[in-house]
């Protein structure tokens, strides 16, 4: 009996996350579609083909409904965390991370979370802070962590880490994130982002780097 009621509460606790799943995945559709002040929560419903009752059981109102979508936009970059090798030299490491890091931004679909928060940032800029603290600072702190790593090693000459750190990661974006967020260019491919982030690469260490590396 105890198998059989274990077996039915993952079934249920599957059906939740199913039906869940299709709700924002309905919302998202709806938000960038329409944009957030014109997607109304029936709009939603009909796109994640459920009832308004159901959907008002997952979410009170379409803040929620976003605040959800921003929660699983950062548990995805989370999950795809860079690894700074401390094994590998500085300019390979930079290298690996910028082509990561413009990739990520410049995947299909990926602009979508960015540009939704961008047109109520001013509006609510609770959603703003959100989005820059769970998804860009952590990249930020993640790669001045590393550039301190290298300082306290005598490789690199960086009074700010993380005014350095912010510096390459635009460094990296230039000429590719911005055309590719406002939809003026495609994906960038893998030898332009190779070539862009090898410049910022050159420039970075031209400017920080304590010897020849």
């Amino acid at each position: 009996m105890a198998s059989a009621d274990c077996t039915s509460v993952h079934l249920v606790a599957d059906e939740e996350n199913s039906k869940r799943r299709q709700i924002l995945d309905g919302a998202c559709k709806v938000f960038m579609d329409l944009g957030f002040d014109a997607a109304s929560m029936s709009e939603i419903a009909r796109a994640a083909g459920v009832s308004k009752g159901t959907l008002y059981v997952y979410f009170t109102d379409k803040c929620r409904l976003f605040d959800a979508i921003l929660d699983e936009k950062a548990l995805e970059k989370r999950q795809l965390a860079f690894y700074f090798d401390p094994a590998c030299d500085i300019k390979t490491m930079l290298q690996k991370f910028g082509e990561t890091h413009v990739r990520t931004l410049c995947r299909p679909g990926g602009a979508s979370a960015a540009r939704m928060v961008l047109a109520i940032a001013e509006r609510m800029p609770e959603v703003g802070r959100r989005y820059y603290e769970y998804l860009l600072q952590k990249t930020v702190n993640g790669l001045a962590e590393y550039l301190d790593a290298r300082v306290k090693q005598r490789e690199l000459a960086i009074n700010d880490c993380e005014l350095a750190a912010a510096q390459f990661i635009l460094m990296c974006q230039a000429t590719l994130f911005l055309p590719f967020i406002f939809e003026v260019t495609p994906a960038p491919s893998q030898d332009r982002i190779a070539r862009v982030v090898g410049e910022a690469v050159q420039t970075f260490l031209a400017a920080h780097a304590v010897k020849a590396i």
